[in-house]
């Protein structure tokens, strides 16, 4: 039989009773059966489970946990009722303070395994609000026909359906507020089967919808959506095609649909659009930020290059404190974006420029200015070209802001390679009740 229709090995259809061992970066149980190794959602290290097969591939098994017979001391009831049903949180049972020393411990082996090295301090970690911290986020929107209603939220665990929520108590609560109104609102759209997803972007005072629609409003369905925004204090945008297509349909002044948040620490506000990338957490970032700079140890005299960064959400408050300041981003619109924010701040100490960052710096012009210190706040694929390129700078301290452990540890040997000792390090809280890792890292020249 040809590997195009062989089938998918069948699964005992009892349930067993499991020992769990570990848990996996991803969040899942780790149990050995017959000395095959098997991963079991919602089962933590130390616990005995009855537990449900769901998969069974070559080298490991995959299970769902049925039934808690022995619970750990680090299992707590769920803080949201859809836990379990809904994909978009995976450690809700796990205590807070372990989820956070799991996170530390897969940055702990990630340097290890990939840098063969350790901080010589480990940070405290830097956490914020637990709840209502998610500001940013892409729902999906069916209407189902048996249900003769319209579901908004996340993919159910190990499925194409969505989980059938009625809140969200991760999303900011305004957003959360929104999800049935929402819903009611398209079940009585005549396009209500061709609305797929819907793009929820929140700064500090206002909200934004953008709407996909896969075929043309008609003009009653448009005008839902103006009176939904305007009965809401919402920004709606509507996006038939491409990200190009989006556009706004309410309200009509530009000014009363400008998003934006502020670092009160810098007496910055940062203006953005909801298509910009911007940090999901706000609480911790206005933590994040100057744990940053006081680990970058900023003075008047610095001339400091910050590479990805954005629209400058580290840059300008840099530019509060050093000389001169220094921010580069691989894509046009957030460069834009972040000279308006220099403006809008009336700072003048700092520029912004384009450039693709794993790619031949050495023509352009910011490239061929001294700098002292670095701030790196990459992508989850790291920046290693861009290590390679810095190390010129011999920049006596270098941070590095990370969303993947595994690139910030690969990046790291190439740093201690080129003389850097890591000082510090640590994890912060960007995403709780998920097995998301940000972490950060501070480097000194030998």
């Amino acid at each position: 039989m040809s590997k195009k229709y062989r089938r998918r090995k069948s699964v005992p259809s009892e349930p067993v009773e499991v020992k769990i061992d570990a848990m996996s970066h991803e969040g899942r149980g780790i149990a050995r059966i017959e000395g095959k190794t098997t991963f079991v959602d919602g089962a933590l290290p130390g616990e005995t489970v009855e537990m449900q097969y769901v998969y069974s591939r070559g080298k490991f098994d995959e299970g769902k946990t049925i039934n808690v017979i022995e619970a750990s001391a680090d299992r707590v009831d769920p803080p949201c009722q859809h836990f379990g049903i809904c994909g978009g949180c995976s450690m809700q049972h796990l205590a807070v303070d372990a989820q956070i020393q799991h996170k530390q411990s897969i940055l702990k082996e990630q340097l290890t395994h990939f840098a063969q090295t350790q901080p010589e301090e480990w940070l405290p970690p830097l956490q914020a609000d637990l709840l209502g911290y998610r500001r940013k986020a892409r729902l999906g929107v069916r209407y189902v026909m048996k249900k003769e209603r319209t579901l908004i939220g996340f993919r159910e665990k190990h499925s194409n359906f969505l989980a059938d929520i009625d809140e969200c108590p991760v999303l900011v609560e305004r957003v959360s507020k929104l999800l049935i109104p929402m819903s009611r609102l398209i079940d009585t759209m005549e396009g209500r089967q061709f609305i797929p997803q819907i793009e929820v972007s929140s700064g500090d005072d206002k909200t934004a919808l953008i709407v996909r629609h896969l075929k043309p409003l008609n003009e009653s369905d448009r005008n839902k959506w103006v009176e939904f925004g305007r009965e809401n204090n919402l920004v709606i945008y509507l996006q038939p095609k491409g990200p190009d297509t989006v556009n706004r349909v309410w309200p009509v002044e530009d000014e009363e649909a400008q998003l934006s948040y502020r670092h009160p620490h810098y007496n910055l506000e940062l203006l953005q659009s909801p298509l910009d990338f911007a940090q999901v957490n706000g609480s911790i970032n206005r933590k994040m930020v100057p744990f940053a700079l006081e680990l970058l140890d900023v003075k008047r005299t610095d001339r400091v290059l910050d590479l990805f960064c954005g629209l400058g959400n580290f840059t300008l408050p840099l530019a509060t404190q050093a000389e001169f300041v220094v921010g580069v981003e691989g894509v046009q619109e957030m460069v834009d974006r972040g000279t308006e924010n220099a403006n809008h701040n009336k700072l003048t100490n700092v520029e912004f420029h384009q450039a693709d960052l794993t790619a031949d710096l050495s023509d352009k012009s910011w490239n061929q200015q001294h700098y002292n210190k670095i701030l790196i706040d990459p992508a989850r694929s790291g920046a290693l070209e861009v290590i390679h390129n810095i190390v010129k700078f011999n920049a006596e301290k270098i941070v590095y802001v990370s969303c993947n452990p595994a690139t910030l540890a690969r990046d790291t040997g190439e740093l201690v390679k080129a003389g850097y000792t890591l000082k510090k390090a640590g994890v912060m809280d960007m995403f709780p009740h998920t097995t998301h890792v940000e972490s950060i890292a501070l480097f000194e020249k030998k």
